[in-house]
């Protein structure tokens, strides 16, 4: 059971919009606003077909025996104007199914999203983490990250 990743494609649609509807329980059981907010404009479908579509995708998929488990998708954003044109990649999303977690997946899909990314000269990268979520900080501080950011948030409605 070696853990792969590959870039996702169009053929990949159906396992990643049922993995990202994973991702939506767990994220809104978190926080309630993510839906809203940091997950994928509605319908899902489309908005996935638009980033394989796009033609720098960055999106991955990760599998175990052949059988997709997981999904990564990044994007390169420029800095302000004052950091001489120098761009971080971000980890927007990042998911695998619970029961794979903790065999490689999330490592083999970093693997190849940074891997492209500092093809590209990119050296600097944020990750969107949900407050609560222990295992996904602790993943990302494994592989070199921290905190550099922290958003508040206040609801009138709530």
């Amino acid at each position: 059971m070696q853990p792969t990743a590959r870039l996702a494609t169009i053929d990949d649609l159906p396992a990643l919009v049922r993995l990202y509807r994973e991702l939506e329980v767990e994220q809104t059981a978190l926080r309630p606003m993510w839906r809203l907010a940091d997950g994928l404009a509605e319908p899902v479908g489309e908005s996935l077909a638009g980033i394989v579509g796009s033609g720098d995708p960055l999106l991955y998929v990760g599998l175990v025996d052949g059988v997709t488990v997981g999904f990564v998708w990044a994007t390169v954003d420029d800095l302000l104007p004052q950091a001489g044109g120098l761009q971080v990649g971000t980890v927007r999303l990042i998911f695998t199914e619970p029961p794979a977690r903790g065999v490689g997946v999330g490592e083999a899909m970093m693997a190849e999203v940074l891997g492209e990314l500092r093809g590209r000269g990119v050296s600097m990268f944020d990750a969107k983490v949900s407050p609560g979520h222990r295992h996904a900080k602790n993943f990302f501080e494994a592989h070199g990250f921290s905190a550099r950011l922290i958003v508040m948030h206040h609801d009138d409605a709530r």
